[in-house]
């Protein structure tokens, strides 16, 4: 049956509440996540949280039931407690009716099947969590093999990113490589690496994607280093008919999976 905290004093709600910060995150090997759809979604795809933290009034819920039962019979923690609590936890106003406590996962190349999707999403030196989340949830729609972040990217266990990626960080697996790992990885198999780059004169809409197809999106403000975009196999532009020199990341990675899908 699950305990009861509602006290701010206790060691455990300190403890979970230090996740907020990368540090600790790594010392612990564990992330906060947060929201009845989020831990939904992580309970489907077979994430169960190792401490799992609900609202009273939201006990009954069914959903909330189905997380408590799971969470119980892998031999994890179900602790029923107030707002205020859930609150401090998840470092919101309106806090969400349940927060889990997860383990750290990530997969390596080695472990990936390139047959197993034509789309790949690689991202270098991604520094922005809601860009990191965006880009898991476009590869959860276009049925991505996996987000391959390159370099020292956000934390994709990060309260910002895990919140952003509204599930995605459950159904998508994520790898944390550097180049050097990462193209010979690449080369060991079949493979088009597709460069999104603003110093080239193909328009994405012209080129001819082979499958699988792994789009490459730089850094947000500085792009792809140049040995980076003269490995790709492709360099394309979307192409700016306003001021704007260039789109959001996120935005151009989703457009440019949905044009690679399109081509399916």
């Amino acid at each position: 049956m699950p305990r009861e905290i509602t006290a701010y004093s206790n060691p455990l709600i300190k403890r979970i509440r230090s996740l907020r910060e990368k540090r600790h995150r790594r010392d612990e090997g564990l992330f906060l996540a947060e929201g009845l759809r989020i831990l939904t979604e992580a309970r489907e795809a077979g994430r169960i949280p190792q401490y799992l933290f609900f609202a009273r009034d939201s006990a009954a819920h069914p959903l909330v039931l189905a997380l408590v039962e799971a969470v119980e019979a892998a031999g994890g923690e179900a602790i029923e407690t107030v707002p205020d609590i859930l609150s401090k936890l998840s470092g919101k106003d309106n806090p969400q009716a349940v927060v889990g406590v997860f383990a750290e996962f990530t997969r390596t190349l080695d472990s990936l099947d390139r047959t197993s999707a034509t789309i790949w999403l690689v991202a270098e030196r991604l520094r922005d969590p809601g860009n990191l989340g965006t880009i898991l949830r476009t590869g959860d729609a276009v049925g991505a093999g996996a987000l391959i972040l390159i370099g020292e990217c956000v934390d994709p266990f990060s309260v910002e990113a895990v919140r952003a990626s509204m599930g995605a960080l459950f159904t998508v697996p994520v790898v944390q490589c550097d180049w050097a790992a990462f193209l010979p990885w690449l080369r060991g198999g079949a493979g088009q690496l597709v460069g999104l780059s603003l110093d080239t004169d193909t328009n994405y809409r012209a080129a001819h994607y082979v499958a699988p197809t792994f789009l490459l999106t730089g850094n947000e403000a500085q792009g792809m280093p140049d040995d980076y975009a003269a490995a790709c196999d492709l360099l394309v532009k979307i192409p700016m008919l306003g001021k704007a020199d260039s789109l959001n990341a996120a935005v151009a990675t989703a457009v440019m999976a949905y044009e690679v899908l399109s081509r399916r």
